[in-house]
């Protein structure tokens, strides 16, 4: 006896999920993996192609389709297509834990790794382990975003960084070698800039070793 699958039913195999928060709801669109990612980089590929359906979920594994009055309160329309579209423009990828084996895990690797390099626990005034970022990072669910660069990805995670630890930027260590006759004057200009003195020697030149804010390199 032959089976048949409904064709309002629809399946969805090879799932990538991008998603746009707005109006205070989530809408999430249906594509396959590599077109979205190859889409949000500006790769020519058509649109057509990017989506599974032209349909607008609010879960797509539940085949949950997002109402007419909340697309229209959120987008001003409630054109699939259309709608689709801006989100597939504007809106995360999301990414399960099966997918972090792709170019997308070294990006987040490298956000990381930002994170690591250039901030400290303000306790302790050391780094913290990147084994301890990437989890930090892993828990604030921060989704990375192909289409934008690991730096600037890398601010956005420590805004939310700091809501959940204790973490700042790592300050800087210089060292200025100044004439001695102009030394006092100098250090006066200097000291607004300079968060910690950590040696002071007068020979014949004054040598200052400190700690600044990034910042006012």
């Amino acid at each position: 006896m032959s089976t048949f699958t409904p064709t309002s039913q629809i399946r969805l195999t090879n799932v990538a999920v991008v998603r746009m928060k707005l109006a205070g709801k989530c809408f999430k669109i249906a594509c396959y993996k590599n077109k979205a990612v190859g889409w949000q980089s500006g790769v020519g590929i058509d649109f057509d192609e990017v989506l599974q359906t032209h349909s607008v979920f609010v879960n797509v594994s539940k085949d949950q389709i997002a109402k007419k009055e909340d697309l229209i309160s959120a987008f001003g329309t409630d054109d699939q297509t259309e709608i689709c579209k801006q989100t597939l423009n504007k809106g995360e990828v999301q990414v399960s834990d099966e997918e972090w084996h792709t170019p997308l895990e070294q990006m987040f690797r490298d956000i990381a790794t930002i994170v690591f390099d250039k901030y400290v626990n303000p306790e302790t005034k050391r780094p913290y382990t990147i084994i301890f970022i990437e989890r930090a990072v892993k828990d604030i669910h921060y989704s990375v975003k192909p289409n934008k660069s690991t730096k600037h990805q890398a601010l956005e995670v420590i805004k939310q960084l700091k809501e959940k630890m204790k973490i700042e930027h790592a300050l800087v260590r210089l060292r200025f070698i100044l004439p001695v006759n102009e030394g006092k004057k100098l250090k006066e200009k200097l000291k607004p800039l300079i968060k910690v003195i950590e040696s002071e020697d007068y020979g014949q030149q004054l040598e200052i070793v400190c700690l600044i804010d990034p910042g006012c390199f």
